[in-house]
């Protein structure tokens, strides 16, 4: 694809992630690229960098071909195709509609079924790995959709991830993402055990994660989350805050009540997030549940 194609893009949702995510589609040249966000800061940021600003979320998608959505939850994407902004009422044949939010699987269908309705495409395509990997393009891009309509997406994903792999039919990237992330949580909850229970043991934490890098114990999470957070103890905010790692798990729970399948290491994670909640430490880096070992 390239802008002698003709195809336009929009992105909704300039967080933490979407705003790198959004740059890495400008510099790659090859795609106008129309952003909307409800916050000036960083709508400014990506104009400034070379895209132009959508006034409204409806006024973008008439200006666009493919609509990318980069949102805190499937509460706000439900809300911007189907509530507030009647987005969806907006779609017109051959748009192709993308969400690489975290969101429920079941609404990734509703969303195909009421895109298919206007003539138009659909995928999800949610994100892992870092922020730094947001900016880098490193991302890992997991999507839900068509063959046909991945493989029409795959040089636009691209340019925002380096592992973008076909999962399944649409709500298929959902499911690997959010099984995904209940994995890093209790991976994470399990390192921060380890480190508090070896340093109060007298060992230095530094050394037994270099030491367990070198084992079974490895892992991304050890090489990042638990190097990067666990140890210096460092929880900041404006990053993959506790809120929305609870969020994230209760879709896993929700799959799991729907399979009536037992998942007590998700339900204890849970239990962990809602006490990090209420000890005030909502809106940090997700790692500080590390903070409530030492209150036991």
């Amino acid at each position: 694809m390239s802008r002698e194609t003709g195809i336009r893009l929009g992105f909704i949702g300039l967080g933490v992630m979407g705003e790198p995510m959004c740059r890495n589609l400008i510099a790659a040249g090859k795609w106008p690229v129309i952003a909307h966000d409800l916050r000036g800061e960083p709508l400014h940021r990506v104009v400034s960098a070379g895209a132009k600003a959508g006034s409204t979320a409806p006024a973008l998608a008439d200006e666009t071909d493919v609509i990318i959505t980069c949102l805190p939850g499937g509460d706000q994407v439900h809300d911007l195709y189907f509530g507030t902004d009647r987005l969806m009422d907006r779609i017109r044949k051959g748009q192709t509609l993308v969400d690489m939010s975290t969101s429920p699987p079941s609404l990734m269908r509703d969303l195909a079924a009421a895109a298919s309705h206007r003539g138009a495409s659909f995928a999800d395509a949610p994100i892992a790995r870092t922020r730094q990997a947001a900016k880098d393009g490193t991302l890992a891009i997991m999507v839900g959709a068509d063959q046909a309509v991945f493989e029409a997406l795959l040089p636009i994903l691209s340019a925002m991830g380096s592992d973008v792999v076909h999962c399944g039919a649409i709500g298929a990237g959902q499911i690997v993402k959010i099984m995904n992330n209940m994995v890093l949580f209790q991976t994470v909850q399990a390192l921060a055990e380890a480190i508090t229970l070896a340093e109060g043991a007298g060992v230095d934490g530094e050394i037994l994660l270099d030491t367990m890098s070198k084992g079974s114990g490895d892992s991304f999470a050890l090489r990042n989350h638990a190097m990067m957070s666990l140890l210096p103890e460092t929880y900041p905010e404006h990053a993959f805050a506790v809120h929305y790692a609870a969020k994230d798990l209760a879709y896993a729970l929700d799959m799991a009540d729907e399979q009536k399948v037992g998942v007590p290491g998700a339900l204890n994670m849970a239990r962990q997030f809602d006490e990090a909640i209420n000890s005030g430490f909502g809106d940090c880096y997700f790692p500080v549940v590390r903070r409530l070992l030492k209150k036991v």
